[in-house]
């Protein structure tokens, strides 16, 4: 979430916006350890390396153990007077000042190595979820919808343009089998907003009464980078696109951009504002978090 000034700055227009994919898609920021100084040097633990796993690999990639696992990272120097760490789509890559010894930066990465692991594996786990299978546009592909897979039904003799089947769990598009694609996607994707625009302006009435506040305006937002939006004067936008979730997930991001309506920031209190009337944001923000790009249908 960030915030936003229009130019010229006009205090009506301030924003803050919940990140799309927060730090999901963007690389992971970089954290910084202070640089060993002499004083500590005999401090530091050397291991050497197995012998079939050399330290030094190619294109400034190093290889290191930590405890039974062998960590790659890539090694740059530069004249920054600190250790920064930096997880992204290429793994782990550390900058270091160039008077730092090998073995002070492998101390650091081994005092660092649980964040290291959890980060690195985070990104594995949303590699493999890019890895699945594209969904079928298609009679019989299956379509996310408020946290659950329906099924996607062609039937050129359906009156009704487009249709859902609550008992069978079914969404019943008026074309013929061989219908394509394109058509396809812009009656699900016109579906989809409006059952978006119906779910967000339901939720939306629960938690402003909750939180005894009023928004100026609601509406449905395409945007590729946030979840949702509010601005100083009450202006409420959320992506269309939660409409795949489930609505603890839906509830997260509205009772988010409600609670700026009270605190136009991130502080402790913005927080304790949004947990007065969701307990379970906690759970609903990491679930946000990890839901990947890619495994959203694309129109």
């Amino acid at each position: 979430m960030k915030l936003l000034r229009q130019s010229p700055p006009d205090p009506q227009q301030l924003a803050l916006q919940l990140d799309f994919f927060s730090s999901d898609f963007s690389a992971q920021p970089s954290v910084d350890q202070p640089a060993p100084t002499p004083s500590n040097l005999s401090t530091l633990l050397k291991k050497p390396a197995a012998p079939d796993m050399p330290p030094a690999l190619a294109n400034g990639m190093r290889r290191m153990q930590c405890g039974e696992h062998f960590l790659d990272y890539f090694l740059r120097r530069s004249k920054r007077k600190s250790i920064g760490f930096l997880i992204d789509e290429d793994g782990l890559r550390i900058t270091a000042p160039r008077w730092v010894s090998v073995a002070e930066i492998e101390h650091a990465i081994r005092e660092k190595q649980r964040w290291i692991f959890a980060k690195l594996n985070e990104r594995r786990e949303r590699s493999a979820r890019r890895l699945q299978p594209q969904m079928r546009w298609c009679d019989g592909g299956m379509l996310p919808y408020l946290g659950r897979e329906i099924t996607l039904r062609l039937d050129a003799a359906q009156a009704a343009g487009i249709r859902y089947d609550e008992s069978a769990n079914e969404l019943v598009v008026s074309l013929p089998a061989d219908a394509a694609e394109q058509q396809l996607k812009d009656r699900v994707q016109g579906w989809l907003q409006l059952e978006a625009r119906r779910v967000f302006a339901e939720r939306l009435a629960i938690y402003t009464e909750k939180l005894g506040v009023a928004f100026s305006s609601f509406a449905l937002s395409s945007a590729t980078t946030q979840w949702g939006s509010c601005t100083a004067d009450g202006k409420i936008r959320l992506n269309w696109r939660l409409v795949h979730f489930s609505l603890p997930l839906i509830d997260y991001v509205i009772a988010h951009e409600l609670a700026h309506l009270r605190e136009m920031n991130h502080g402790p209190e913005f927080w304790a504002t949004v947990q007065s009337i969701f307990p379970d944001f906690q759970d609903a923000k990491k679930a946000l978090r990890d839901r990947a790009a890619e495994t959203l249908p694309v129109f």
